[in-house]
């Protein structure tokens, strides 16, 4: 199983929010942005903290990609 942050980064360009802008925003560092541009996993805490700042919710922002069999 795997994250996908697309929706997140579409949610911003929808918005008109650069990362920088989202870093302060959120108050979260230049590495948790990293990890989301790869799409590596990060904490519930950090994802709320998004979501606080972004005014949404969890399913806005996180796709959870279920592995191939």
């Amino acid at each position: 199983m795997s994250v996908s942050y697309k929706k997140l980064f579409k949610l911003m360009i929808d918005k008109d929010i650069k990362k920088k802008e989202l870093k302060e925003m959120a108050s979260i560092g230049n590495s948790t942005m990293a990890k989301l541009g790869n799409n590596e996993n990060v904490t519930i805490e950090v994802l709320a903290k998004i979501c606080n700042a972004m005014d949404c919710t969890l399913d806005d922002i996180v796709e959870i990609i279920p592995d191939e069999e």
